[in-house]
Formats: structure tokens, sequence, C-alpha cells
């Protein structure tokens, strides 16, 4: 059965509000680290989760997501709270919101693919507004947390991304539904990144002298 414009709107949307709840923990769970308050987690947890999505519609002229619907930044604000407290019961891992940092990758690399096509962008910018979605916001989080962001230095990260949301292309281009497409790009980001995590993979390195 042909999946319709509006299941995929809404795989979209119910795929981007995971995105935000996801990040928004990282956020939390990063400042956590820091040894932040409630307000400033809850500023790193939404910077975590509106930043790429917000980069990403100011790029394609678009209204902002959180600004047209709400509905976004209550899901950030009631991850935060949900987060915050239960990491005050119960002492989080240092490294433990590297595993929710993943997750939330994958669901808004491709959330932000899938909207850079409907908004008629190539394939290569599609792709970019992938990774810029799925990034950005990550990098907005450990700036202010005052850590270098994973994105700089890490294991492969806006690499996974790419090759994630290259592959959900790829899939859509050979005639692959768009929900499965979708999900294996999904499945390869968080794939990949939980392997550079594991192995510790990286690219390569500028060294200067």
């Amino acid at each position: 059965m042909t999946v319709g414009y509006e299941q995929i709107g809404l795989f979209i949307y119910w795929t981007g509000v995971a995105a935000v709840a996801v990040n928004a923990v990282t956020g939390v769970l990063e400042a956590g680290r820091k040894q932040a308050d409630l307000v400033g987690a809850t500023f790193a947890a939404l910077a975590a989760a509106l930043g790429g999505g917000t980069v990403r519609d100011l790029l394609l002229d678009r209204t902002v997501f959180w600004v047209a619907d709400q509905n976004y930044i209550l899901v950030a604000l009631g991850a935060t709270l949900a987060a915050f407290f239960a990491g005050r019961v119960r002492r989080v891992p240092p490294r433990l919101f590297l595993v929710p940092d993943a997750i939330g990758l994958a669901l808004f690399t491709i959330v932000g693919t899938q909207i850079g096509v409907v908004a008629g962008a190539p394939w290569l910018v599609a792709s970019l507004l992938g990774v810029i979605t799925g990034v950005v916001g990550g990098v907005l989080r450990d700036v202010l947390c005052n850590e270098v962001p994973l994105v700089f230095g890490g294991e492969l990260y806006a690499t996974a991304a790419l090759a994630g949301a290259l592959l959900y292309l790829g899939l859509q281009a050979v005639g692959v539904a768009e929900l499965p497409a979708a999900g294996a790009g999904m499945v390869a980001v968080l794939a990949l990144r939980l392997a550079a995590i594991r192995w510790d993979i990286r690219l390569p390195k500028l060294r200067a002298e």
C-alpha cells in the first residue's frame, strides 16, 4: 500500500517531536555534568532541542517550527523537567548523554532531510539541511556547557549524519518507500555513531606545526 502525503507528514511531525524530547534530555545531562541549576539546564536543553531545526528553517525561509507549533516547546520543557528531577534522584554516569545524543542525531538528521526534500531542495542541499538539523543543536548545547562540540573533534558525528541522509535519499531515488527509507537512514546514523563511540572511530585530524 502506498503511503500518502498525510501519513508522511505525520511521520515527520512525530519523529520531530521525539527528536526534540530526546535532545532536550541530552542538554540536561550535559548541563548536569557542569552542576547547572534548573535555569541553566533548561537553556542547554532548549538549545539542543530547538537549535538545529531553527537554523534549518531560517535557511529555507520558512516559519521556524517551534514558532508555528508551540507543542515542540512544551515537549522540550516537559522532557527537560523530567530529566532534571530524575537526575537529582539518581546519579547519572558522565558519558550517558552520548547515547540519547546519538538517537537525537539520527532522528533529527532524517527529519531535516525530509523537510528539505519537501521544500524542493536538491539532493545535496537536502542532505546538508539534515546534517544541520542533527548537529547544530548539539553544538549550541556544548558551547553553553563550555565543552568542545562533539562535531569538532570527537568520534564520527556529522559524517554519520551525512551518511544516513545520503542513504535515505539514495533509497528514495531507487524507489524504496518513504518510511522504510527513512527508517534505514535513521538506523544507519545511529549505528555509525554508536560504533564510533564504542571503538573510537575518528576522521583524520589536521595537525598544525
